[in-house]
């Protein structure tokens, strides 16, 4: 699969505007569109950030709703959105053990590497950190972006609470840190987000 991730700054009082419009018009407006695969809505309402991602089946179908998305997206956003960041992924990994829960809690990390090691990030993240994730109670789904070319991804964990992404932190920060070393990755961002909805359909 291949996803869209759009991340959003803005004025925390206005999220919950940018969230019920991303909920209603802009899943409406995804579902219309050939190839897709289900969307993520994640908040920190404190500091005024969204996640938003788009899954397709095919580079091609996201690569088709670019300009559609791309002309509706500054409206849907009014007026919460300061910033807007847009990035285009393949998901290397969708690995999923329960349905994730609106209110859970969902971690990202950002990372970079050199592009002739995206298969050895891939195969680590799938041997080393998905049995290590599936061990840590309350986790529901993790994933994998890879951008092969700028050699730069994103993992993302989500947990059925947010109890559950906060007891993991410390077990986390100690694997992260091995799979990074083995993998050849530097991370570069780490953040932890409020699930707003988590809805993909890998078939």
């Amino acid at each position: 699969m291949f996803v869209r991730t759009v991340y959003v700054t803005g004025d925390p009082a206005k999220a919950e505007a940018a969230i019920r419009v991303l909920n209603n018009e802009g899943r409406e407006l995804l579902e219309e569109r050939p190839g897709y695969r289900g969307a993520d809505v994640f908040v920190d309402r404190e500091l005024g950030k969204l996640l938003a991602v788009s899954w397709w089946g095919a580079e091609a179908a996201r690569r088709n709703s670019d300009q559609v998305m791309r002309e509706r997206r500054g409206p849907m956003l009014e007026p919460f959105a300061g910033t807007v960041a847009v990035e285009n992924y393949e998901a290397a990994v969708f690995h999923s053990v329960q349905p994730p829960r609106a209110g859970g809690g969902m971690r990202f990390t950002r990372v970079e590497f050199a592009p002739a090691d995206t298969d050895l990030f891939v195969e680590t993240f799938r041997s080393s950190a998905i049995p290590r994730l599936e061990a840590v109670p309350g986790f529901a789904r993790c994933s994998l972006f890879v951008d092969r070319q700028r050699g730069r991804g994103m993992v993302g964990s989500l947990y059925v609470d947010h109890a559950s992404m906060a007891a993991s932190r410390a077990g986390q920060a100690a694997a992260r840190s091995a799979d990074a070393a083995k993998a050849q990755v530097t991370v570069v961002g780490l953040e932890e987000f409020e699930v707003v909805h988590a809805d993909v359909r890998p078939g």
